[in-house]
């Protein structure tokens, strides 16, 4: 059976604040821990209104103490904005704090545009393989092989669990090569999803971490009683990449009637492209729409975003997507 999963962007909703979406983000979770979800994971970006997951480590730890059973991590740290001695220090605390639920996933997006992440004195002429060699800098600071000549306090013997994220080959290549998880972000860049998926499958070296591949795709969801109602939800998180692709980035808006329609072609084609990995309808619609991208992609786990303004009824969502994906009746 596939897994579910839930990655949350903490997003900040037009009237609303901070505090309001990280006190959503410990609600959310703690509502995906009820459903049976496998993890919560949250996501590094830097200078975007909207997203209010930037202090990544420390949202964790928010989410970490706001529940009890389910996994809580990163989806995910973007390492190369920070030295590995440092993310194996603030995951090693988390570890620490809640043993055995702590999740680190790695990209090497900067997570911002160029001019953020020249403030966070990030590298931009920092080369490929600087990424790889991090994460294995980093697995050594956990494991405390001493390799590094280093102990990293908190962090050495952390039982973190790492995860390569990617949206495109490079990431697959790492994961596979380093026998760890791979996690596609599909929910926003399912372009390369099949090549991705077929490399680190093909590729895949078993390690002490894990024998065999271990894949995880990122699609959207939104389920409503009425087909039309989750049409309408969408077009919250359809306004929002819309903005973002022509450089008005801001807070999540409400839905607007007839948005997908009155778009030029250039913008819906667009929109088509970056969410074809994009479940909406009722539970029976969403739940064919799953079953068939579970199929086509053979995932072991669907971590389910979608960005709707509304929190009752994003939860109302995720719980219709859960019970229709297990064969359940939807709940009133």
């Amino acid at each position: 059976m596939t897994k579910l999963s839930l990655l949350d962007l903490a997003h900040v909703a037009e009237g609303s604040d901070v505090r309001t979406a990280l006190a959503n983000a410990a609600d959310i979770a703690r509502h995906a821990e009820s459903l049976g979800f496998e993890r919560y994971w949250c996501a590094e970006h830097h200078g975007m209104e909207g997203i209010a997951s930037a202090a990544t480590s420390v949202v964790i730890g928010h989410v970490a103490s706001a529940t009890s059973t389910i996994r809580v991590g990163a989806g995910g740290i973007m390492l190369p904005n920070h030295a590995p001695l440092v993310i194996a220090e603030q995951f090693g605390t988390l570890d620490a704090l809640h043993p055995g639920r702590i999740d680190l996933g790695l990209g090497r997006a900067p997570g911002s545009d160029q001019r953020v992440a020249a403030a966070l004195r990030r590298n931009l002429n920092t080369d490929a393989n600087a990424f790889p060699r991090d994460v294995v800098e980093l697995q050594s600071y956990f494991a405390n092989d001493g390799r590094t000549g280093i102990v990293a306090t908190p962090g050495a013997g952390a039982n973190v669990q790492i995860y390569i994220l990617g949206s495109s080959l490079f990431g697959a290549q790492v994961a596979a090569m380093l026998g760890l998880p791979y996690a596609f972000a599909s929910h926003f860049a399912p372009q390369a999803l099949d090549d991705a998926l077929k490399i680190y499958r093909d590729r895949f070296e078993p390690s002490d971490v894990l024998s065999e591949p271990y894949a995880i795709c990122g699609y959207n969801v939104f389920a409503a009683d009425t087909e039309e109602e989750a049409h309408l939800l969408a077009t919250s998180m359809q306004q929002s990449f819309v903005r973002l692709r022509t450089g008005k980035p801001g807070k999540l808006p409400p839905p607007v009637e007839g948005y997908r329609e009155s778009l030029p072609p250039q913008a819906a084609a667009m929109l088509d492209g970056v969410l074809s990995a994009t479940a909406i309808g009722t539970p029976a619609q969403v739940r064919d729409q799953m079953n068939a991208f579970v199929e086509r992609t053979q995932a072991d786990e669907l971590i389910l975003a979608g960005s709707i303004y509304d929190f009752e009824a994003r939860k109302r969502s995720l719980t219709l997507a859960a019970e229709a994906f297990a064969g359940e009746p939807a709940a009133a």
